[in-house]
């Protein structure tokens, strides 16, 4: 027996785990009391990490499917059967390629995912970014010049914090690494500070709140825009330090001018004296943050939304201060000179109904669209990494219609489930304590400068192939060089290439590829420390808290924050003409809950017992006047989908809205999942509508989905 520290896997917290480890099993979780940054804070996810790690279901050989059976074969032969089949598929374009949120939680997927993107050579790539943060990622492109310059709340030194669409209590931040974000909002209210929270749903966060202002879903640009417009109006606006560094923001109180707080009233539901006092808090109050996420990008209007969160914290001059929302300085990272290319989107159009190219990628609303229809070009091969697009994606029937109908299919993931079941090879990934971690995309995020390493708790079994030598091995399949290279000879040159491009020429340390590589970033990097000296602190490095980055995080091409970039504005007369359309439907809202993440964890009994998880919420209002009746099923119909589900009468949602989990869905036949198909559930994303998108990050409009309820 002995014990072991790690960084949990499982969600965006990055928090410190103590395992105990006996053979080849992890016995025991427990959060790391010696992790500064964590402070020994533990969700259930985090706790049942050994049940995961352990699951029966999890796939330890390869799967290839004969005569419509999976049979077991050997890595060599899965690998040479994938190489002989994309010899069908000359034109790369053919050839479509959907990475999933895991990949983020994966030190081999934050380091070879996009080596990997660029050996397919395909325009025809989707992620879960769509389904997510695009619009985020798009907005701080257009105002700071770099797609991962996305500013979070400085919580542990503000004094206000207004929170809109998120529910930090139970996903501990998203696109912000906070670990155990109830301590710390209680932090805040303790040392006399304060947290609103807008939300049509009563969430854990919103009942700790200091005050919760109900919305109609799909309207907080709205009330956003408003607050701009007061913040104007009252003569509230200081920038104080960003004056040197913002574009004329006077231009904005012209456009925001018709977002009065009496003209957005109705329509979001706020009332305008609600919206006036609110804006008056931002102001005044000595140090604050404004923080938006699912519930602002997952919208019609999530781009303009997410560009308001931040024109906010710039107009009350809290961007870039203590206390405001603040860019970490990640270990791994580099700086730069505070100008650069700047971002645009467009440099190529998807085939079937022209979205423009994101971040390199096509919005995952279309993937369905390119496989189904004929013609040059058509998507007739694909390989999904660590994702579920067969739950996740909106209009899910027509999805898994469209992946049943593929030529062919490779999936990387431990799982048999609804999307994987479809595939002609399933590689599996080792299970987390077989993996070395390494937080490369959440450390970008983290509400303080910390850096952590840890090696796999328990060795890679014999006859298994890790995650890099995966993506490794498929990314030499895709260069034409075979299924028989050597990998070795081939991450050398990689490093080789890095080393010169940098400047440098000691030899990193490391007993691995990914090792090596991380060693030479982390030596680069702003702080210079080494993978050493990482191994030798299991419980992390705290390098400080947030410190002021402008200008050198910029890469605008003035140097500048862009404060009103032209697509952005352009868009604004759209959010008006919606503003001024009655919404008078029914509407569809998702909702996160601590025991789960995405599709990931109900195969695990303890995040799945009790009480039902995935019900629709229904106001008691709503459920008397339609005849609905706690613990009863009701039927819910949209554009494209009809599905029926269980019942939850209760006053914590909001009248006119009703509220499903997304994730679920687990009666599909050809899937291994014992435990969830034990608690199937429904999937919420048989009614979302694969029509509605922001057209400015090409984002599925997941929340505020036009619905009509009535008793099954």
């Amino acid at each position: 027996m002995r014990t072991v520290f790690t960084t949990c896997p499982l969600c965006e917290a990055t928090c410190g785990l103590e395992l105990t480890v006996e053979g080849d099993r992890i016995t025991k979780v427990r959060g790391d009391r010696e992790d500064d940054f964590s402070r020994g804070f533990i969700c259930p996810k985090g706790a049942s990490l050994g049940t995961l790690d352990a699951d029966p279901d999890r796939l330890s050989k390869p799967l290839i499917k004969r005569d419509g059976e999976f049979q077991e074969a050997t890595w060599d032969e899965a690998f040479r059967y994938i190489d002989e089949r994309l010899k069908d598929f000359p034109d790369r374009n053919a050839i479509a390629m959907y990475l999933g949120n895991p990949v983020v939680h994966s030190l081999a997927g934050g380091l070879y995912a996009g080596p990997l993107r660029k050996a397919l050579n395909s325009r025809n790539v989707f992620t879960a970014s769509t389904v997510d943060q695009m619009p985020k990622h798009v907005q701080v492109g257009h105002m700071y010049g770099s797609i991962f310059s996305i500013p979070v709340p400085d919580i542990d030194r503000t004094d206000f914090m207004l929170v809109l669409g998120a529910d930090p209590f139970s996903s501990n931040g998203s696109l912000w690494t906070v670990p155990d974000a109830p301590g710390r909002f209680k932090d805040l209210q303790k040392r006399g500070g304060k947290f609103v929270v807008v939300d049509p749903r009563r969430s854990r966060t919103a009942q700790a709140a200091d005050q919760h202002i109900v919305i109609r879903p799909g309207t907080d640009v709205f009330l956003l825009l408003a607050l701009i417009h007061e913040l104007f109006r009252q003569d509230l606006v200081d920038l104080k330090e960003l004056a040197e560094h913002v574009t004329d923001h006077t231009v904005i109180s012209e456009r925001v001018m018709p977002f009065s707080p009496e003209t957005v009233a109705e329509r979001t539901g706020v009332e305008a004296d609600t919206i006036r006092a609110l804006a008056q808090q931002l102001a005044s109050a000595e140090r604050a943050a404004v923080y938006g996420r699912i519930g602002t990008t997952t919208v019609e209007f999530g781009t303009v939304a997410s560009w308001a969160v931040d024109t906010l914290n710039i107009l009350t001059g809290n961007l870039d201060r203590p206390g405001g929302v603040m860019w970490p300085l990640p270990a791994h990272s580099k700086r730069g000179p505070g100008r650069g290319k700047g971002f645009g989107i467009g440099r190529w159009h998807s085939r079937v109904k022209g979205h423009p190219e994101v971040m390199g990628e096509y919005p995952a609303v279309t993937m369905a669209d390119e496989i189904e229809t004929p013609g040059e070009g058509q998507v007739r091969a694909l390989f999904t990494i660590g994702g579920n697009p067969a739950l996740s994606l909106p209009n899910s029937a027509r999805v898994n219609e469209a992946l049943s109908g593929l030529d062919f299919m490779v999936s990387v993931d431990p799982y048999l489930n609804e999307t994987t079941r479809h595939a002609d090879v399933i590689l599996p990934t080792p299970p987390p304590s077989r993996r070395d971690h390494y937080d490369i995309a959440f450390l970008n995020n983290s509400v303080r400068n910390v850096v952590k390493y840890s090696r796999a708790a328990i060795p890679l079994e014999e006859g298994r192939v890790d995650e890099t030598d995966i993506f490794f091995r498929l990314a030499t399949i895709f260069s034409g060089l075979g299924p028989e290279a050597d990998l070795g000879a081939i991450a050398a040159m990689q490093l080789a290439g890095l080393k010169q491009q940098l400047g440098v020429d000691f030899e990193p340390e490391g007993e691995t590829r990914e090792e090596r590589l991380l060693d030479l970033k982390l030596r680069t990097g702003p702080y210079g420390v080494s993978l050493q000296q990482l191994l030798d602190n299991p419980h992390g490095i705290d390098l400080g808290p947030l410190t002021s980055r402008l200008p050198e995080i910029l890469r605008t091409v003035s140097g500048k924050i862009e404060l009103t970039p032209e697509p952005i504005m352009n868009d604004l007369p759209r959010v008006l003409m919606a503003l001024e359309t009655p919404e008078t439907d029914m509407v569809l809202v998702g909702r996160r809950h601590l025991r789960t993440n995405n599709s990931w964890m109900h195969n695990v009994p303890a995040l799945v017992k009790g009480k039902p998880l995935c019900t629709l919420l229904v106001n008691p209002g709503d459920a008397t006047r339609i005849g609905l009746v706690d613990g009863a099923t009701a039927q819910v119909t949209s554009r494209v989908g009809k599905i029926e589900v269980l019942v939850e009468v209760t006053g914590d949602i909001a009248p006119g809205v009703v509220s499903m989990p997304h994730g679920w869905g687990h009666d599909q036949p050809g899937t291994q999942l014992t435990v969830a198909r034990e608690h199937a559930g429904v999937n919420v994303n048989l009614l979302t509508d694969d029509l509605r998108i922001d057209p400015l990050s090409g984002t599925a409009v997941l929340n505020g989905t036009r619905v009509q309820v009535v008793p099954a």
